[in-house]
C-alpha cells in the first residue's frame, strides 16, 4: 500500500482524526460507535497506518459489541445477508487478512458451519438477534465482547 497515489486531499484526510456521526429518532437510544470514544487500543495507531481491512475490522468489533449490550440473555449476534438465501451465519468469529478481506466465522440456524470471505469494497453487515444456540442455562455467547478484548491485548 506505500506505493499507493493518492491526491493531497486524500493524503491530509487519510491521516486525520476519524470522522462519525449518527441522529437517532428517540433521545433514548443507548450511544453508538459513532457517539463514542474511539478505545485506546484503537485510537493508538493512526488510521493512515491502517489497512483497510484493519481498519474496518476494528470498527465492526466497535459495532458487534454494542449491538451485543443491548440483547437479553437468551439472544446471540448473527449476521443476515442480502440479495442471497443463505440465512444467517451465527457470528462466532471474525478476522481480517491485509491488506482488503474481513472474515466471518459462524454456523446457520441449523447449526451447518459457515464462512464468509469478503473484500472490504463489498463488506455489508446485517446483524440480527436471534435465539441462542445453548441451553438455557448456559450464558450466551458474546463475541463482540471477545473481540473487543483481544484489540486491547493487540
Amino acid at each position: 500500500m506505500a506505493d499507493e497515489i493518492m491526491t493531497a486531499a486524500e493524503a491530509m484526510e487519510a491521516t486525520a482524526m476519524p470522522r462519525a456521526r449518527v441522529v437517532h429518532c428517540d433521545d433514548e437510544t443507548p450511544a453508538t460507535p459513532e457517539q463514542l470514544p474511539l478505545p485506546e487500543a484503537v485510537a493508538r495507531k493512526p488510521v493512515g497506518q491502517k489497512s483497510p481491512a484493519e481498519w474496518a475490522y476494528e470498527r465492526l468489533i466497535l459495532y458487534l459489541k454494542n449491538f451485543e449490550e443491548q440483547l437479553d440473555k437468551n439472544h446471540e449476534v448473527a449476521m443476515g445477508f442480502t440479495g442471497s438465501t443463505a440465512g444467517v451465519l451465527r457470528i462466532e468469529g471474525v478476522g481480517f487478512f491485509d491488506p482488503d478481506i474481513l472474515t466471518f466465522y459462524g454456523s446457520d440456524e441449523a447449526g451447518t458451519k459457515m464462512q464468509l470471505i469478503q473484500h472490504v469494497t463489498q463488506l455489508n453487515v446485517v446483524l440480527r438477534a436471534i435465539s441462542k444456540a445453548t441451553p438455557a442455562e448456559e450464558p450466551a455467547r458474546r463475541i463482540g465482547f471477545r473481540l473487543a478484548q483481544d484489540l486491547g491485548e493487540a
